[in-house]
């Protein structure tokens, strides 16, 4: 799909990956991006660079575990944009402190709803109103941790991994609704996800993968992203970004 004069949307869009993407969706045309996160000031800086890169932004409040959320971003998009036909399902939770097995229920609760019910939940509201407009691009963002042991991670990579062989099932709606469904699963990227302390040391259990990998930057998720919009023939692929071992 040519992103020229389309509308997108864009979760988890007020820093890392999200923020990435929206930007390249704007170089490359897009007329609008709808911006959704629950960060509203990480919005804001978003916003101010999809509009220096030529496109309209949208920035709009979203929690993607929650379905009203959900459907007052699809519905406030359509209202101020037009009609969209791209979705980056993006939004995503790290696994914190502490790790697997003493992780909080609440932790893990926040992390089923944000990075797998999330993406079915935006999958699933996108499609009649990308179906009604001609059709689509949905990208969701999983993880090579949903095919790696990683045990101090194992609900993320449970998660992850639940984004992947869900992408796999919407392979049919390419046919049934003209929509194609894809997800890039990147290694180690150096986001604010795995920064959380306000010294923007990497989280202790991460630090180890983190020095022995080149950790990829948000842009080449990005350009990940784009390329699957852009490939006609991609229907419910899962593409890999890995990192590379350090010299």
């Amino acid at each position: 799909m040519q992103i020229t004069n389309r509308v997108a949307i864009v979760t988890g869009a007020a820093s890392g990956i999200g923020r990435a993407t929206a930007v390249a969706l704007a170089r490359a045309g897009a007329a609008g991006v709808a911006l959704a996160d629950v960060d509203e000031p990480g919005l804001g800086t978003t916003a101010i660079a999809v509009k220096e890169a030529g496109a309209n932004p949208l920035p709009l409040r979203t929690d993607v575990g929650d379905a009203a959320s959900l459907e007052q971003l699809f519905r406030e998009t359509r209202a101020q944009l037009g009609d969209f036909s791209i979705l980056h399902n993006n939004a995503g939770l790290p696994t914190g402190e502490p790790v697997w097995p003493e992780q909080s229920a609440a932790s893990i609760g926040a992390l089923v709803d944000v990075n797998l019910k999330g993406v079915i939940l935006g999958t699933r509201l996108a499609l009649e109103p990308m179906r009604a407009a001609g059709g689509g691009v949905i990208v969701n963002t999983a993880s090579i941790a949903g095919h790696t042991v990683l045990p101090p991670e194992a609900a993320y990579c449970a998660t992850k991994a639940g984004v992947e062989m869900f992408t796999r099932c919407c392979k049919p709606l390419v046919e049934s609704h003209g929509v194609r469904v894809c997800c890039v699963c990147p290694g180690v990227v150096d986001t604010p996800m795995i920064r959380p302390d306000a010294d923007g040391d990497v989280l202790a259990h991460v630090r180890p993968i983190f020095d022995a990998l080149t950790p990829l930057q948000p842009e080449q998720l990005a350009a990940a992203v784009i390329g699957l919009i852009e490939d006609d023939d991609c229907a419910g692929r899962v593409q890999d970004v890995p990192n590379e071992g350090r010299a």
